[in-house]
């Protein structure tokens, strides 16, 4: 009898599962709104939903299943199957994950931070293979980062290891959810670029931007910003090279703390390319230090948004094989 695994995604918008084969080849994947304003138990449901469409929908018996991985954001405890809290879905605090799975399901269910499952998928299938020291990033409305350290994945005391976004790079910067101020994430997120933006706009810049938006600054988008680079426009040049340098910098001190292989750049932000990595790298060949900036390559994800769900199915498959 064929076995199968699952990987699911938990967004704060979307529900995204995977189903693979024993070979990670995807077999079906589905995406649904979360409905996270609904509540913890509403939310549970949708997951379980998505199970029964992989599986009824491709004429799989639940007893196929080896496995099921989960990338759930926010702060959790993996060993307890505990998530502990998580910011954009109302109510949630001291959800027992894995307990309320083990009511529905026989087989294994495991939970990791979907940051930690996005880098799960990228070093054993993607940009990451084959590599023992790896940092992966994901650049979107925050700055999420997960380090592979001699082979395994940092996970630190609280497992909260790896919070790079979280980085002090101005000492009375712009106020983070974290209580600190001057993050990193704050400023090289595609929130954080877009503020930027915006700032320079409200100190009197101008740009072709504004005519898109009809002058309303709330419709600006970090992909605006890419496109009107593309365009020439020179306040796009201007805070996309700002934003690339800043994080050039705060990889520098990763690649100096770290002395990593690979940096792999993910998540929406990625999408800019060379418009922001080609000054990402500039920084860093000029701050790193040299002997370990010459060995790390900072690379673009090459998994897109399938890294969570292949991911969180390929930590569930390495936990249930021990």
């Amino acid at each position: 009898m064929k076995s199968y695994s699952i990987g699911v995604d938990l967004g704060g918008t979307n529900i995204k599962a995977g189903l693979f084969n024993a070979d990670f080849t995807a077999v079906d994947e589905v995406s649904l709104h979360t409905e996270a304003a609904e509540g913890p138990a509403h939310v549970l449901e949708r997951i379980r939903f998505t199970v029964k469409q992989l599986t009824e929908g491709n004429g799989i018996d639940l007893q196929q299943i080896e496995c099921m991985g989960m990338g759930i954001p926010g702060l959790l405890n993996p060993e307890e199957g505990l998530s502990i809290f998580s910011p954009n879905f109302p109510g949630w605090e001291q959800i027992q994950i894995v307990n309320e799975m083990k009511q529905h399901y026989d087989f294994p269910v495991y939970i990791d931070n979907d940051v930690r499952v996005n880098l799960y998928g990228e070093w054993l299938h993607g940009a990451g293979k084959n590599c023992s020291n790896l940092v992966m990033i994901t650049l979107g409305t925050g700055l999420g980062s997960g380090i592979i350290h001699e082979g395994k994945v940092l996970y630190g005391t609280t497992y909260s290891a790896g919070e790079i976004g979280h980085m002090n790079m101005y000492r009375d910067g712009r106020p983070c959810r974290c209580g600190s101020s001057g993050c990193l994430g704050r400023y090289v997120s595609a929130v954080g670029m877009v503020n930027t933006f915006k700032e320079k706009l409200g100190a009197g810049k101008s740009s072709v931007i504004q005519s898109w938006t009809n002058g309303d600054n709330g419709q600006i988008t970090a992909l605006m910003i890419s496109e009107a680079y593309d365009h020439g426009d020179e306040l796009a040049l201007e805070v996309m090279h700002e934003t690339g340098r800043l994080l050039g910098f705060g990889l520098a001190n990763v690649i100096n703390l770290l002395n990593p292989e690979r940096i792999i750049i993910g998540g929406g932000m990625a999408a800019a390319g060379d418009r922001l990595l080609g000054v990402v790298r500039e920084t860093v060949n000029t701050h790193a230090l040299k002997l370990p900036r010459g060995r790390c390559s900072i690379l673009q994800a090459e998994l897109g948004s399938r890294a969570g769900t292949l991911g969180a199915a390929a930590y569930a498959y390495q936990k249930f094989k021990g």
